[in-house]
């Protein structure tokens, strides 16, 4: 009290010393003072302040959360309300033929000209009357085909040995646990529900061109198989490919990773092992053998598995499993070439080879191997310096097998039935994506079972006669730049190596007539495709051929009712240009770590960050909208409760 009596008369004196004296000056502080005395609250304590504000946005979200809650819970009652309804079905339609095929052919096999969905509705007997068009396979050029394709152009049929699309890059992930199979799997019927297409369970094993009849073997009730004929107008072979041997005995040892089927099996042999390398009665030597996984193939499949097993003993056997076991854990990587993802900048298979070697990884480069036997596999190590060979092995009982791609049965029964097609591992096609010595545009080949012609040379008379214009057997430099022109539009894939016309042309008329002869031209030519690499059998590339086949297909069902009053061709040419490959950058998995190779000599490689901007490519590029939230939870759940350890 004192205090504040003090405080009023400094506040009074000075007052009166600074303001000018009127009636009233005197109280006007003590009436204000005396005033904010009786009408202001006592300040609350910072805790309480605190506390109350915590309460409140604690209410909040409690709140909004409950109304979330009950606002989902509606929808999915409003959902299942309409969606589990009694449907009575009787009386559909469906076609004789469809009950009852006829035989024909050149085997005299049954002939699926109609199927049982064929006059279901109005929209399905409308469709059997279009253009029929017959995808081998299910991989991702024929998913990006269905995808680009046009509703309504074609009555759509697929055939595929599985029932089901695999999200193939993430097939290491699944192999250890850590995203799930089903993640990577969306139903093939699904995707083809969207242009109202058929689904057919089966393998083909044979066409015939003449009569546009696809042989396909089909399951049977009793567990056999039996072939039938699928027609066609439009045939696409999207197939894949097979794992190339290489011609090294004893492959039948290895373990592969093309499908869910193998991923399930390289899983079994992982925790297999794991779990008999935990027995007392397991002796260090067979501890050892079963500790020890190698991965022959330093592409972006081996070092992406080599990366997830490493992560899976580092992140989960390490917990549950005896520490012995981690401890005792080697992963070999065998490498014909000097570095691993030597498809990559240099910069990037530097960074993945540290950091495998930081890892404990073995890499074991320049190296091929030379058997694989149930408990070992030999190699031969061949010094860079020296020349020299020295065989070694290594005591194992996992060995993955990643090394290149060779065809498959159907895709080697095509190219041999077509004379001028002489490519080992692939159906050559042309720009188009049309397959060389079919009859024009009725077979296309897309995806790993293909590859696009590189040898501009086996076209020399074509270009002569389509650049020649005074028809004398010899090319001038107006008449060379013509066939430049044209050499860009037929092959696209030229166009970098082919840019400086002018230097090509004096380089290779080597009499100085400025004329180039057929000999000149011929030579000129086997240089130029000598110099164009094939597209790589990755995803990336049979997504873009996809794509663009079926925006092509669309243009091409819709206008040629067009072009045919018109009296043009209905040819591919008359739709689109030829197809063009745009790389958009290469990625890879290295365990907690990931490189992009985006060319032109951008690179990008990091630790977490790089990781994650992997994964979003990869969410990012799924099928359907289930598999992004279903590989989204899996990510989830990994990084909560670690990965999957179940032996399925």
């Amino acid at each position: 009290m004192l205090a504040r009596h003090l405080l009023r008369r400094q506040i009074a004196t000075r007052t009166r010393r600074w303001s000018p004296i009127s009636p009233g000056s005197l109280i006007l502080p003590r009436v204000f003072a005396t005033s904010s005395e009786s009408s202001s609250p006592p300040p609350r304590p910072k805790f309480l302040r605190r506390t109350l504000v915590a309460a409140k946005w604690s209410a909040v979200f409690i709140g909004s959360t409950a109304v979330g809650v009950v606002l989902i819970g509606g929808c999915i009652f409003i959902h299942d309300a309409f969606t589990y309804n009694d449907k009575h079905l009787a009386g559909v339609p469906v076609s004789p033929l469809a009950l009852q095929t006829e035989r024909g052919g050149p085997k005299n096999l049954p002939i699926a000209s109609r199927f049982l969905r064929d006059d279901e509705d109005e929209e399905m007997v409308k469709l059997s009357e279009k253009p029929r068009l017959v995808i081998v396979g299910g991989g991702w050029g024929a998913v990006s085909l269905l995808k680009t394709l046009q509703k309504g152009q074609y009555q759509v049929f697929v055939v595929a040995t599985e029932t089901f699309n695999t999200f193939t890059p993430l097939l290491p992930s699944a192999a250890v646990g850590t995203v799930q199979f089903r993640t990577l799997m969306e139903p093939l019927r699904k995707i083809i529900a969207r242009v109202r297409g058929h689904f057919i369970l089966g393998k083909a094993v044979d066409v015939h061109m003449s009569e546009r009849l696809l042989e396909v073997q089909i399951p049977t009730a009793d567990g056999k198989s039996k072939n039938i004929y699928v027609p066609y107008d439009k045939l696409v072979i999207a197939c894949g490919s097979t794992s190339s041997t290489h011609g090294v005995p004893g492959l039948e040892n290895c373990l592969q990773l093309k499908t869910i089927g193998d991923a399930q099996g390289i899983r079994r042999r992982l925790l297999d092992n794991f779990e008999t390398a935990s027995l007392p009665t397991t002796s260090a030597e067979e501890r050892s053998r079963l500790l020890s996984f190698v991965v022959c193939g330093g592409g972006p499949t081996g070092v992406e598995t080599a990366a997830e097993i490493y992560d899976l003993c580092q992140e989960d056997i390490i917990k549950y499993f005896p520490k012995l076991v981690r401890e005792k854990v080697n992963i070999h990587v065998i490498q014909s070439m000097s570095h691993i993802l030597n498809t990559y900048s240099e910069g990037i298979s530097k960074y993945a080879e540290d950091k495998f070697k930081r890892d404990g990884v073995n890499l074991i480069t320049n190296a091929r191997v030379n058997t694989v036997h149930p408990d070992k596999v030999i190699y031969t190590f061949k010094d860079p310096e020296t020349r020299e060979s020295v065989d070694h092995e290594i005591a194992t009982n996992f060995v993955l097998w990643s090394t290149g791609i060779a065809m498959n049965p159907f895709t080697q029964r095509v190219s041999e039935l077509l004379p001028n097609q002489v490519h080992r591992k692939a159906i050559e096609v042309d720009s188009h994506l049309r397959v060389n010595g079919a009859p024009l545009g009725t077979v296309y080949a897309i995806g790993d079972c293909a590859t696009i012609e590189t040898h501009i040379v086996n076209h020399l008379l074509e270009l002569v006669e389509t650049s020649d214009k005074n028809h004398d057997g010899r090319i001038d430099y107006p008449e060379w730049e013509a066939m430049v022109e044209h050499i860009k539009k037929v092959f696209p894939s030229a166009k970098e190596h082919i840019a400086q016309a002018r230097e090509l042309f004096v380089q290779y008329d080597f009499d100085k007539d400025s004329v180039l002869g057929l000999n000149e031209l011929a030579e000129l030519l086997q240089h130029i495709g000598n110099k164009i690499t094939s597209l790589p059998p990755t995803a990336q590339v049979a997504s873009q051929e996809g794509k663009y086949l079926g925006r092509k297909l669309s243009k091409l069902g819709k206008q040629e009712p067009i072009l045919k009053q018109n009296g043009i061709s209905a040819t591919d040419e008359a739709v689109s240009a030829p197809f063009e490959y745009k790389h958009l950058g290469s990625l890879a998995y290295i365990g907690n770590a990931a490189v992009f190779d985006l060319g032109q000599n951008y690179s990008f490689m990091g630790g977490l960050l790089a990781m994650y901007a992997w994964r979003s490519v990869y969410w990012s590029e799924q099928v359907s909208a289930r598999t992004r939230a279903l590989l989204m939870i899996d990510w989830i759940i990994r990084g909560i409760w670690g990965r999957d350890l179940s032996r399925l």
